[in-house]
């Protein structure tokens, strides 16, 4: 289910955030951005595989091991494999369709 979270998402550069089963968007035009959508999909296939709890543990986990690596905040964000997979495969309006069961892993391997 996709929501608009104008007020919550207002003062952050956050175009699109996913809380499993929701996508919470900035902008109503945000509905019509094919790819931040797909993007956000991406993520609710990572969550479920994960069972949500797990893909929210290893999501922090990754973020901190890449922050204290590299000392940079949006540098951690960048690796996280969840968001590198999302990143690298959001254009492909069909890749849920043919993506295989934990694929984000080739990403932590990288």
């Amino acid at each position: 289910m996709i929501l608009i979270c104008q007020r919550l998402l207002k003062n952050t550069k956050i175009s699109g955030i996913t809380l499993f089963p929701f996508i919470l968007l900035r902008k109503p035009e945000d509905l019509q951005n094919k790819t931040l959508i797909n993007h956000e999909k991406i993520h609710l296939r990572q969550q479920a595989e994960l069972l949500i709890i797990f893909f929210y543990l290893w999501y922090v986990l990754e973020y901190y091991y890449h922050y204290f690596k590299l000392k940079d905040s949006f540098l951690a964000y960048k690796s996280i494999s969840f968001e590198r997979e999302a990143y690298a495969m959001e254009d492909d309006l069909n890749y849920l369709t043919k993506r295989k069961f934990w694929s984000f892993w080739k990403y932590i391997l990288d």
